[in-house]
């Protein structure tokens, strides 16, 4: 490992990752410290403090760093984040680190000092990669050692080791094999766990005696070490990389795990990943359609609906808790093959992580004997109607489906010709996704260029909204005609959230860390705005026409919150949310203090609590279950007026978020989404936390999305 971190001080080698003039990416390896709020670069490992950096620079609270993911460069894989001024638009810094474990370190610290420095604007470090450094941007190193009084905030440590939702599984256990807990995913109709789609989500959950980093590593190999326990894999290919953390891949399957006769299959795959602070893992696949890999001879290609990895550190991080989840369509005829044939497949298939964990443990080096590595040696314990119906359908299997090119001797040996690694220059390919054989697909309704599955999920009209007050009434009918005479849709689809859902900082989180149940929230929702633009739609409350102005008009005391959502896609779509304080602003110390505050503080303090209450497994991961500072992870901007906040989130400024945004949209009509919105207390006189408010929208559609 090549950083160490102590007693608030976080130091180890980084690489400081440059363009020349010809677009030529070059390294500088140089040696990090950062203590407190100063970051400072050496050439060496420094002997003592008095040694001055080549280097300085201040971490101030209008900085932000983004995980950039993983970047190639001169052939060696670096991790990879950058620092930027939201002040200036060229004043960056990027760094990468030989691990996603250190750069995840790194970028937790370095937002760490974000917080808790106050405002500087006329601190920048664009320089750091330069060879002169105004001074004037600077401070000395004697500056840089001075002692500052500054409080210690403990919130970024844990607030994302846990999840800030109460929900319930959706996971039935079914049965045990090859020590691996096996799940499917329960449907509403199917509370008793008695019924199987014909594609169903299946999970084995199992622990691996090894490292989140190096199981992530084996995971996401498309390598020669991959044969030392992926049974499945033939060889793969990275056919275009998107960014940091998306890329397109294609996968080739053996054979000789498949039933007797069946084709050979393959696959190609969005691959999606990213790191929690927690140390936790998140690897995220489903298929897709893309112009530079047609379908190929001799394979016939399946659909994976929704797939992936999720690896928790447990026992202080020395094993790992892995659970792989697939559901995925075979592409059999259907009118012939049962669907107990195709389970049994996919439960073949998520084997590989008994095999992962032989792996581990034989590098351990407490490998056992006793673990045979023949398919004679895997014993199950399904249930015995299940197993009989899987034989049966084996045995009968190849009665019906040819196979395609059985010429392609099916001993398949790894060898010299396996393709490595490998990024196609980044072009405008467009790429869709899979759509199902029994979908009709409206290709006009597809502006962010993802076809989704259809959803056997009923929407979600059976959920009542919360009564509103008769002063929510009232402007929810102004909002409505506003919008009517402006030409805007109001968003039909949504509804107060509950708040009981969602866990919020209790009155003794400094000293316990312990959340309770939100029990309810200052403001009522009374309107949403669902809009689509060729551009971004800034300060929705400002504009003449909007509700809000015409209240003001009135001289109505109620205020007004709005968060406006600016989501990239096609198009640019606007989710707006608008909420109403029950009472005078003046009795809510902290947010009174939120609204007359400045950016930095409004950045360091507002959160997001988003939730999938129905959905597909892919989406429920993208998104998560944990609390976020909006303001550190996206631009934010702010718009104040006389009644009124607005807060417009660029959810494009992340290549993280806006990757998590595309596969949202593609299943958006799919999805129950809830969000609760909160101002984060950091001291004991402004907690308990108390909810903003609470939102729930149901299905939406993005040809709803009112053009402006």
């Amino acid at each position: 490992m090549d950083v160490s971190q102590n007693d608030g001080k976080m130091e180890g080698w980084l690489y400081i990752i440059r363009s020349n003039r010809f677009g030529l990416k070059f390294l500088r390896k140089r040696y990090f410290i950062l203590r407190e709020n100063y970051l400072k670069c050496f050439k060496t490992r420094p002997i003592s403090q008095e040694e001055k950096p080549l280097r300085s620079a201040n971490i101030d609270s209008y900085i932000r760093i983004t995980d950039t993911g993983r970047e190639s460069i001169n052939r060696k894989v670096f991790f990879i984040f950058t620092l930027y001024n939201t002040l200036k638009d060229n004043d960056q810094l990027k760094l990468g680190a030989s691990s996603s474990e250190d750069a995840g370190k790194w970028i937790r610290s370095l937002q760490t000092a974000v917080v808790k420095e106050c405002p500087n604007p006329e601190k920048e470090f664009m320089s750091f990669s330069k060879k002169n450094w105004p001074p004037s941007r600077f401070g000395s190193s004697k500056r840089a050692d001075s002692k500052r009084s500054v409080g210690y905030y403990p919130f970024l440590q844990n607030e994302a080791v846990t999840s800030d939702v109460i929900a319930p599984s959706t996971w039935k256990i079914f049965g045990c094999q090859n020590g691996l807990r096996l799940f499917k995913e329960a449907k509403d109709w199917d509370s008793r766990g008695r019924l199987w789609d014909d594609h169903p989500a299946i999970m084995a959950v199992g622990v691996v005696n090894g490292t989140p980093e190096a199981i992530f590593r084996a995971l996401i190999s498309l390598g020669a070490s991959r044969s030392e326990w992926d049974f499945c894999f033939y060889r793969g290919s990275v056919v275009e990389h998107l960014d940091g953390h998306t890329d397109i891949i294609h996968k080739k399957l053996y054979s000789n795990w498949l039933p007797w006769g069946m084709s050979r299959r393959d696959l190609l795959l969005r691959r999606y990943w990213r790191r929690e602070e927690d140390g936790t893992y998140v690897i995220l696949y489903h298929s897709v359609i893309h112009k530079k890999c047609p379908p190929q001879k001799g394979y016939v290609r399946a659909c994976l609906k929704s797939g992936g990895y999720v690896i928790t550190p447990v026992n202080q991080g020395r094993e790992s808790l892995v659970k792989h989840m697939l559901a995925i369509d075979w592409k059999f005829w259907k009118v012939y093959l049962r669907p107990p044939s195709a389970r049994s497949i996919t439960i073949r298939m998520l084997e590989r992580i008994a095999a992962l964990r032989e792996l581990f443990r034989a590098k351990a080096g407490n490998y056992s004997s006793d673990f045979g590595s023949s398919d004679s040696s895997l014993k199950t314990m399904l249930p015995q109607a299940e197993m009989e119906a899987i034989e049966s359908e084996n045995k009968s299997q190849h009665k019906f489906e040819q196979n395609a090119d059985l010429k392609g001797n099916e001993a398949e040996k790894i060898n010299s010709g396996r393709r490595s690694l490998m990024s196609l220059n980044d072009t405008s390919d467009e790429f869709f996704d899979f759509p199902d054989v029994n979908e009709d697909i409206d290709f006009d309704l597809s502006d962010n260029g993802w076809f989704p599955e259809k959803s056997q999920e009923q929407p979600a009209s059976h959920i009542c909204q919360h009564r509103l007050s008769s002063a929510a009434v009232f402007v929810k009918k102004l909002h409505d005609l506003a919008v009517q005479k402006k030409g805007y849709m109001d968003l039909q689809d949504w509804a107060t959230g509950e708040p009981s859902t969602f866990l919020i900082r209790g009155e003794n989180y400094l000293k316990d860390n312990q959340k309770i149940r939100a029990e309810g929230s200052l403001m009522q929702m009374v309107g949403a705005d669902w809009l689509r633009s060729d551009h971004r739609e800034d300060d929705l409350g400002g504009r003449p026409e909007s509700i809000i102005q015409k209240y003001a008009a009135q001289g109505r005391p109620e205020f007004f919150f709005v968060i406006n959502m600016q989501i990239p896609g096609a198009a640019q779509y606007t989710l707006a949310l608008y909420y109403m304080l029950r009472t005078p602003l003046e009795e809510t110390p902290l947010l009174h203090s939120f609204v007359h505050g400045d950016d930095a503080f409004r950045n360091s303090r507002f959160k997001l609590i988003p939730y999938i209450s129905k959905g597909s497994w892919i989406v429920k991961q993208s998104v998560g279950k944990k609390a976020c500072l909006i303001g550190q992870a996206l631009k934010m901007q702010c718009f104040r007026g006389k009644n009124y906040l607005e807060l417009d989130i660029d959810v494009g400024s992340s290549t993280v978020a806006r990757g998590v945004a595309s596969l949202v949209l593609g299943y958006l009509n799919n999805l129950v989404i809830e969000m609760a919105f909160v101002i984060q207390g950091n001291d004991e006189l402004e907690l308990p936390e108390i909810l903003l408010g609470t939102c729930r929208l149901s299905n939406l559609d993005v040809s709803k999305a009112v053009l402006v």
